[in-house]
């Protein structure tokens, strides 16, 4: 039986059980009139789940993630991406060049998916290919992995925040990141003083009076990854490189090159 005949049938015996009681208590007759019940039915909302293996049951993601030093664990493995988001989420009309890619899980804070990122493991126009299952949801990777009584950072990308503790990576430039409430995060950019885009968000988080990490000029490594595969220690630096207001602007002039 479909779900909207068993919708049906189930109003049809709360319609005759409520004519009966009422009969029963003497509510009838030609001149008695009364209102016709009405039942609402919600069609039951199905939580979204990743079916897919893990990456690290894939040669090729398990090769990709650990030679970048990411747990593959982490993250899962989809042989033909356009084809299974389909399946969560009805996204591509036409599937021409369908490929493998490594899925990066967004949860929200209480472990729903709410989306999924497919990186490319292969030569690829797109690298990341961002699918959001709610509209609503923030672009948001480790919400649900965060205390937010802690300072959260806030980096570039998923796997860059495997690295850092207590952090969160944007995955759309659209997030109100101050709606969320919380009394302490810190934006972590990438390395790039040349690039003009960040040079001009980081800007502008410090015009705003918002908490920046700026990198030591003897730091030549891009992004977070890079800089750990170096030997790099990430965390400590990250943390003796915090600034805000004047001083930012201060280390900020000294480190863009533009």
């Amino acid at each position: 039986m479909s779900l909207n005949n068993f919708l049906k049938k189930l109003d049809g015996q709360l319609h005759k059980q409520y004519t009966l009681e009422k009969f029963k208590e003497g509510h009838t007759g030609k001149n008695f009139t009364t209102e016709e019940p009405v039942f609402k039915f919600e069609a039951p909302k199905f939580k979204h789940k990743i079916d897919l293996p893990k990456a690290s049951e894939n040669q090729l993601a398990r090769e990709y993630l650990t030679k970048r030093k990411l747990d593959p664990d982490k993250f899962y493995y989809a042989d033909k991406f356009m084809k299974w988001t389909n399946t969560q989420k009805q996204t591509f009309d036409r599937i021409m060049k369908d490929e493998p890619r490594i899925i990066i899980p967004l949860y929200d804070e209480s472990k729903t998916l709410i989306g999924f990122q497919g990186r490319a493991l292969t030569s690829s126009f797109t690298k990341y290919i961002t699918v959001m299952l709610s509209d609503d949801a923030p672009k948001i990777y480790g919400l649900d992995s965060i205390d937010v009584k802690k300072p959260i950072y806030i980096v570039e990308g998923p796997f860059d925040s495997t690295f850092v503790e207590n952090a969160i990576a944007m995955c759309g430039s659209d997030v109100d990141v101050g709606a969320f409430g919380w009394s302490d995060y810190i934006w972590v950019l990438d390395n790039e003083p040349r690039n003009r885009e960040i040079v001009a968000r980081i800007s502008k988080l410090i015009d705003r009076g918002q908490k920046v990490l700026i990198w030591p000029n003897t730091v030549n490594e891009k992004d977070i990854n890079d800089m750990v595969l170096s030997g790099h220690d990430v965390q400590e630096m990250i943390e003796s490189n915090i600034y805000s207001g004047l001083e930012a602007k201060l280390k900020f002039n000294l480190w863009k090159k533009i």
